[in-house]
């Protein structure tokens, strides 16, 4: 009876279950397998935090958002290769949040796009090769540079002209003792 209790846990959705996907309850691990693999999937589902297999491989993801994946901190499996990764400044999250949860699943993963990475492990990309944001800094940020560059600038010229003030009266306290 424990063993077809077992196996009905097993095969019965889980709760929070993705409508695309397939999940599993894994009851000596008390978490989740979720498969999504090969389902055509452009982008990641809402997954739910007990999750601690995730199959995405086979599928049609080009990217995954900063932070759609910062809620699976149980995550103990991840497979995500044969998408076709876009390896501009994007994917830089995906990267950097496998590096931290699952390495061995960081080199499965190969760039489809751009053009002069196509086919490179997506571990293997530099900083440079990452793709260039049209963004380097948000909009904030540059106002603050602009800003701080005038402060600076006018910081300059006033100790310039303070200096030529010193020099000048300097020369006319001297002229002033001469003429006694």
């Amino acid at each position: 009876a424990g063993l077809v209790l077992s196996l009905l846990l097993r095969a019965t959705p889980a709760e929070g279950c993705p409508p695309s996907c397939h999940c599993s309850s894994l009851a000596e691990m008390q978490g989740l397998q979720i498969d999504c693999s090969s389902r055509e999937l452009t982008e990641v589902p809402a997954l739910p935090p007990d999750t601690k297999r995730l199959y995405l491989q086979n599928n049609s993801l080009t990217s995954v958002p900063a932070g759609a994946l910062d809620g699976l901190r149980g995550l103990e499996e991840v497979r995500m290769a044969d998408n076709p990764w876009d390896c501009g400044c994007h994917i830089l999250y995906l990267k950097l949040w496998l590096e931290d949860v699952s390495a061995p699943s960081l080199s499965n993963l190969r760039c489809a796009t751009p053009a002069p990475v196509r086919m490179k492990p997506l571990r293997q990309l530099t900083g440079n090769e990452l793709g260039i944001c049209k963004r380097f800094l948000p909009i904030k940020c540059l106002e603050f540079f602009w800003r701080d560059l005038i402060l600076i600038a006018g910081a300059i010229i006033t100790l310039v002209l303070v200096a030529w003030a010193l020099k000048f009266s300097k020369k006319l306290v001297c002229q002033i003792t001469l003429s006694r």
